[in-house]
Order: C-alpha cells, then sequence, then structure tokens
C-alpha cells in the first residue's frame, strides 16, 4: 500500500536546463563572492570540486561538512566565513534563476490534493545544496518546505544519489519502508534505483535523462499531469 510519495525537484516538479541553470548560478554566484577577495574561476572550481565530494561521500559524515572542507582545501580557510554570505545570496539573488523557467508554473494544488488524501510528502531533491537555496527554489514553483513532511538537503543528509544509502537514509528517517513509497522522478539511474530496494517508480518524461532512455519501459512513466489518475489505478 503506497502511503509515501518522494519527489525529485530538478527536472521533475523544477523543469529547468542543467545547462542554462549553471550558465545563470554560477555568474550570479561570483558576481556576490569576487568582491570578497576571490578568483572568480577558483570559486567556481571549488564548488564543483565540493559537489563533487559530496557525491562520492560514503555515510562517514554530512554532505555540508565534505562540501566545505573540499571549498576551503581549494579558496583557503578563510573561506569558511564565505558559508553566511552563500546562504544569502540562495536567499535572494539566486532567485535570478526563476528566469530560465520555461514557463510559470505552480505545484500547489497537486501538492495539496495529495496532502489532503493522506500521503505523506517528501522532497527527495539530490542533498548538494543547504536547505536555504532548496527553499528559494520552491517558491519559484508555489511551494514551501512547509508542504512536505520531510525535506533532504546538505545539512541531514550523508550520501547523495545515485547511492542507495541515500534513500535508506531518508526511510530510516521518516520510519517507511520502501514498500510504501513511490518516487517520482525523471532521472533513470538517481531516481529510478530505489526500486532496487522494493519501492515503486513514475517518471516524469518533460525532462527525462540519466543512462538509456530506452530503459524508461522499465518504470510507469508520464508527465506530471498525470500523477494523481497513476496514484487511482495503483491505491
Amino acid at each position: 500500500m503506497i502511503d509515501t510519495i518522494l519527489f525529485d525537484l530538478d527536472g521533475t516538479l523544477l523543469p529547468l536546463d542543467p545547462q542554462k541553470f549553471t550558465d545563470v548560478y554560477f555568474p550570479a554566484l561570483a558576481e556576490k563572492i569576487v568582491p570578497l577577495g576571490y578568483d572568480g574561476e577558483t570559486l567556481i572550481k571549488a564548488v564543483w570540486k565540493g559537489t563533487a565530494s559530496m557525491q562520492a561521500n560514503s555515510g562517514t559524515t554530512l554532505n555540508h561538512h565534505y562540501f566545505w572542507q573540499t571549498f576551503c582545501d581549494i579558496l583557503g580557510g578563510d573561506a569558511a566565513s564565505l558559508e553566511p554570505v552563500c546562504d544569502d545570496f540562495y536567499q535572494n539573488e539566486f532567485n535570478i534563476v526563476k528566469t530560465i523557467l520555461p514557463k510559470n508554473i505552480n505545484h500547489k494544488k497537486l501538492i495539496s490534493s495529495l496532502k489532503d488524501r493522506g500521503y505523506t510528502l517528501v522532497l527527495a531533491s539530490n542533498p548538494v545544496f543547504p536547505l536555504v537555496a532548496v527553499q528559494t527554489r520552491l517558491s519559484w514553483i508555489g511551494l514551501s518546505t512547509a508542504d512536505f513532511d520531510y525535506i533532504s538537503h546538505y545539512q541531514n543528509s550523508r550520501f547523495c544519489k545515485p547511492n542507495l544509502g541515500y534513500y535508506t537514509e531518508i526511510l530510516a528517517n521518516i520510519k517507511k519502508k520502501p514498500e510504501q513509497c513511490l518516487m517520482v522522478g525523471n532521472n533513470l539511474i538517481e531516481d529510478g534505483c530505489i526500486s532496487k530496494l522494493g519501492a515503486q517508480v513514475y517518471l516524469v518524461i518533460d525532462m527525462l535523462e540519466g543512462g538509456n532512455m530506452s530503459d524508461i519501459d522499465a518504470f510507469p512513466h508520464g508527465p506530471i499531469e498525470d500523477l494523481e489518475d497513476y496514484l487511482n489505478l495503483i491505491c
């Protein structure tokens, strides 16, 4: 019996083109940080390397630790003082990224309907950003952190997708078994891998990515607008 729905964010609830995202995100971040005495190219390198270190995390400590340790290794120990500056960026200047959304999107009706039906709702976004960045991205689609029972971010996660530890950590925190869960995502590898634990998967086809697209037939799939109809079939 499915009573819990895990939602991916980027490419699923939030249709952001990855290349367009970095093309807008990185210049905006550099504009915030470079005046504080840092080289722009080195800054972007530090972000990429910090992200890679989180993706390699095998559960020893929080992703937050790995990111800032790597970030400071590249930019110098004083770069630790940039964390509140970055948090301020994600709360404010980061909103420039909303301009690349292909259309005005509001998922409040969908999420409210699912909550009214009694589902436990999880935002299972790859935890490589702080919570404040997740809050801002949700606001672009008419949602807030209050709409979800649990949200993964780099301050509460010790793994990244597609490490199955990412999902087992969430399930332990929400006290659910895989068989109770449906993962709604757009990445055949990062989102589809939860099926190995016994959870069901619904792939949103608008921005499919990850692996061989011919493998999509291994999972139920369709536009996000059809999600409730699919739930009516299986529940």
